[in-house]
């Protein structure tokens, strides 16, 4: 398991993350574009074909099957891997371009044990806006302590973070995009764990986001959730096959090519209910 630090550092080595000068989006260029985007590894194909275009300040659930490819899509996007084929790009620029962009990755991915304070955490998130080869000033952990303040974290940010509850966890992350000042953010299976009235917590908070402009991509199991609280659900198998809103995609026959067998629809007075085999985390596979 990687440590935390290199998990929420960007692992790019060129000039833009030493300096923390980085260039300026393209006028009307898309929040996010992908373009023939595909992915394989050892022979096997993770992502296939993919284009879309997301709108600012939009929230879109991605959606699919326990190995579909969503964790690899949104690492892609991140800058984390590179895509075999296509390319996708954030206000039209390559993701290295970006500081703009905010990945929260799966919490089974993270070894919560790394020694470091819940606000050196959120600092992480300012360094592409300091450079890698400058100390944080004041105005920095400013930020940090604002971004805290805004997730109801405040008080822990001298905590360390295996201290904290999984709720608690997911709102530090959020913390990071924020003190990063993210307009894009692509969270990972944020839900997973968490009781109601802390996944409600999670929505206020992506609420706020909204209200500030900040597009969010979420991947996620729970497609009544995905139909309730989202702008456009993004359904996704390896190929995307479908990307609008809930009774667009959500149709039978759709949701049977992304499940097959794992699929059960069930007719009831309130509507179509969907029952999931999802045994497993998605962060389980290899790259998803």
């Amino acid at each position: 398991m990687r440590n935390l630090r290199s998990l929420l550092s960007r692992q790019d080595d060129r000039l833009p993350y030493l300096t923390g000068h980085f260039p300026p989006h393209e006028k009307d260029a898309a929040v996010l574009e992908a373009a023939g985007l595909g992915f394989q590894y050892d022979g096997t194909t993770a992502l296939e074909q993919i284009s879309f275009k997301l709108h600012p300040g939009e929230r879109v659930a991605v959606v699919g099957p326990n190995g579909a490819g969503k964790s690899t899509l949104f690492k892609i996007i991140a800058g984390i891997l590179k895509p075999s084929s296509g390319q996708v790009e954030v206000y039209g620029h390559e993701p290295g371009g970006h500081i703009c962009i905010a990945y929260v990755p799966q919490r089974n991915q993270v070894d919560w044990n790394f020694p470091v304070s819940v606000a050196d955490v959120v600092m992480m998130g300012r360094v592409g806006k300091i450079g890698m080869l400058r100390w944080p000033r004041a105005r920095d952990w400013q930020a940090v302590h604002r971004a805290l303040e805004v997730v109801q974290m405040g008080e822990m940010a001298g905590r360390q973070i295996s201290e904290l509850s999984g709720g608690q966890q997911q709102r530090v992350f959020i913390a990071r995009a924020l003190a990063q000042e993210a307009e894009l953010m692509l969270m990972d299976e944020p839900l997973t764990g968490l009781d109601m009235t802390t996944q409600e917590e999670i929505f206020y908070i992506l609420d706020a986001l909204r209200d500030q402009g900040v597009t969010v991509l979420v991947a996620m199991h729970d497609l009544k959730v995905a139909a309730e609280r989202f702008d456009r659900v993004m359904l996704l198998n390896h190929r995307l096959l479908g990307l609008g809103s809930p009774e667009d995609v959500f149709t039978p026959a759709i949701l049977q090519q992304a499940y097959g067998s794992h699929l059960r629809l069930i007719d009831t007075n309130k509507g179509m209910m969907v029952l999931e085999d999802t045994c497993c985390e998605e962060g389980d596979h290899h790259h998803d």
